[in-house]
């Protein structure tokens, strides 16, 4: 990502290396392997990978029958890194220049790790005869050994020279990213209870003579009781090594690691730039997906915040209506375009440029997850404020890197993830491993993370607008997550004064002429509103008018509802009456002038508005889309699931039945009218 503000002109060329550490067991996760080939691909020779490669797992070898640095060796080398090795320490040195015929790198090769690891716990004398064999040639070799000095032979990542000659070589590097492969004994000197064990992780204290046998070992000068207390040793204040790790200290720029966030405050554009989102689409059917696409058009344009605008997408900026960016924006590569693409006669031509602005990563979310943590964090480790756009399939974003996302919370990252494609039954046509119905519960497990499901064009461009000025403008440690939907109808204009309540989860989309004794309430989010609509068409039917409401975030409303309990519950301050000052929830204040009872339709599981339902001040009737999704038409889905507008309509009926405003006939005969299966 530096390259990439570096090519677009948002920082300076400034050099500087990536250094990252990992075990050889955390080679296994796809997260390192299955991405290898993209750090080469962009030619990116500023990072260094380090693998300690102790062939310990925590409960067993790496590979027992295998040897991993040769695997991980050929993994690196095939996809184009710069491998060193680092094997075995100095003291080898002299063995393998009295080796003219190769036999002891024979020998090394012959042998599996879970040798290797046995011979870390073995004496001197077990390990020369397993060694030799009947090797007469090598065993005259190992001669000029003791079994202590075979006993005590190191690895090469316990030789300093070593490794300071490789992590030399690794920095003055170019042209291919370079992954460095030491090889170590899980728990070095930890002594015979440790060193070398399956056990050694779970080493968690050690005895007396265990810490006076390492001090020993390593020559730390403490007296006796010093190493039993297991004190720190410190050097004399004007000794070399002391002046040395001050000076580095200094070069560094402090004696703690710092998280310096001198990034510009960026200027909000204001809500009059996306009028043609909050005006509407008119008679034009679009889904919210595609007014997203027209706002973030309008964005890249802006002179203020446009240069920092990232689009991320995995390969499947057509299927979200991106491609248009390809054009106009240019999709970034290291390299620029090296080729005549094959739609260059057309407007929408596929354009790769060293200035692109579109980050495309490939089939590849992980990847994409990645750049969206660079550029999420670059105010603080670029000083430049970067705003991630990374729109994705939305079943693909929690449910495969819901770790990755985590981390994003953690790190403070800033930006919007956005998951298109998204619900249960909005996306027919795929079956289950496409339909999200669970992506806005799982959101609501991120502390920093506000997540909104809009119905509406404009409550997207009112979601967005305001998260730029929180994130950017005001600072704010929090980043969005907005569920985006492929249904295209009709995009109203912004209802007048609905502003506030867009951001706090709620507000009064439609409100009815009510004449009905009980009024109806029905709310609903995402595009299933298009089924409370239609609901509450079919309720006018039978004479009853039912307001409509657009919950745009389930999560926040519950995160203020927890808030308020937790303020009422804490809080001192009391008035002169009886009884101490409360804060109400938002939902609460909302409907606390309401009558009538409220039926919510989502296209998430029922968990997500049912957590609301003490707080709602009126009979509560929730439906949702628990369980796997299937391969049927949208219209179908809705009936299956139970959120179609037949079945939000029969809802309603159903608790004006309970609140004793039907009867049990007129309820069967809807039900018989609206192709209601009853149970039995």
């Amino acid at each position: 990502f530096s390259r990439y503000l570096e090519n677009r002109g948002l920082k300076p060329a400034n050099g500087g290396k990536i250094w990252n550490f990992i075990g050889d067991g955390e080679s296994d996760e796809p997260e390192v392997l299955g991405t290898i080939n993209m750090a080469a691909r962009e030619n990116l020779d500023n990072l260094i990978l380090t693998v300690n490669c102790n062939l310990q797992r925590l409960d067993g070898p790496v590979r027992g029958n295998g040897k991993i640095i040769q695997e991980l060796e050929r993994s690196f080398r095939g996809a184009g890194w710069h491998v060193i090795k680092v094997i075995w320490s100095g003291e080898w040195d002299d063995l393998f220049s009295r080796d003219h015929q190769g036999i002891l790198q024979q020998r090394m090769e012959q042998a599996v790790d879970g040798d290797y690891q046995w011979y870390s716990v073995a004496t001197g004398k077990e390990v020369r005869e397993h060694w030799v064999k009947d090797n007469p040639v090598l065993a005259a070799l190992m001669q000029s050994l003791s079994d202590e000095e075979i006993r005590c032979i190191r690895r090469g990542g316990h030789d300093h020279k070593k490794l300071y000659a490789a992590f030399e070589q690794a920095r003055s590097h170019t042209g291919k990213p370079t992954v460095i492969l030491v090889k170590t004994i899980k728990g070095y000197s930890m002594g015979d209870t440790a060193e070398g064990h399956n056990t050694a992780h779970q080493k968690k204290q050690l005895s007396d003579k265990e810490r006076l046998a390492i001090a020993k070992r390593l020559n730390i000068p403490l007296d006796a009781e010093g190493i039993k207390r297991a004190d720190f040793y410190l050097p004399q204040p004007d000794s070399e090594e002391i002046r040395y790790l001050h000076q580095q200290r200094q070069q560094l720029g402090g004696y703690l690691p710092s998280r310096e966030e001198t990034a510009q405050c960026l200027k909000t554009p204001p809500l009059s730039d996306f009028q043609h989102v909050i005006n509407g689409s008119g008679e034009r059917a679009i889904s919210t997906t595609m007014a997203f696409v027209r706002l973030l058009s309008q964005l890249i344009k802006d002179p203020n915040i446009g240069r920092y605008i990232v689009p991320i997408v995995p390969d499947e900026a057509r299927t979200f209506g991106m491609e248009g960016l390809f054009a106009s924006a240019g999709i970034y590569s290291h390299c620029g375009q090296r080729y005549r693409p094959v739609d260059s006669d057309q407007i929408l031509q596929y354009r790769e440029a060293k200035d692109g602005q579109v980050l495309q990563e490939g089939i590849c979310e992980t990847g994409a997850m990645a750049s969206f943590l660079a550029a999420g964090t670059a105010y603080a480790v670029h000083q430049v404020p970067t705003i991630p756009f990374y729109v994705f399939y939305s079943i693909f974003g929690f449910q495969r890197v819901g770790d990755m996302i985590w981390a994003c919370g953690d790190m403070r990252c800033k930006g919007f993830l956005l998951g298109g494609t998204a619900g249960r039954t909005t996306l027919n046509g795929e079956g289950l491993q496409h339909q999200d119905g669970h992506s806005q519960l799982v959101a609501s497990t991120i502390p920093n993370m506000l997540s909104y499901d809009p119905a509406f064009g404009y409550e997207v461009a009112v979601i967005i607008r305001d998260g730029i000025d929180r994130m950017y403008a005001k600072q704010e440690n929090i980043f969005y997550y907005l569920t985006l939907y492929n249904e295209n109808y009709p995009m109203p204009a912004m209802p007048q004064g609905s502003e506030d309540g867009i951001l706090q989860g709620i507000y009064c989309y439609q409100r009815a002429n009510i004449t009905n004794s009980l009024p109806v309430h029905l709310f609903g989010s995402g595009s299933i509103m298009t089924e409370v609509l239609k609901a509450n068409d079919i309720l006018s039917t039978y004479g009853i008018a039912a307001h409509i409401w657009s919950v745009t975030s389930y999560n926040e409303l519950y995160k203020d509802a927890m808030e308020c309990e937790r303020w009422n519950r804490l809080s001192t301050n009391e008035t002169s009456c009886a009884e101490p000052l409360k804060k109400a929830p938002y939902i609460t204040q909302t409907l606390a002038e309401e009558t009538g009872i409220v039926v919510a339709a989502t296209d998430y599981m029922k968990a997500i508005p049912e957590r609301l339902s003490r707080w709602i001040p009126l009979p509560f009737t929730v439906l949702g889309t628990d369980g796997y999704g299937l391969s049927e038409s949208r219209e179908d889905l809705r009936h299956y699931f139970e959120v179609s507008a037949e079945h939000i309509a029969f809802a309603a009926l159903h608790s004006l039945y309970q609140q004793g405003e039907w009867s049990q006939e007129q309820l069967e005969k809807a039900a018989l009218k609206l192709g209601i299966n009853r149970l039995d």
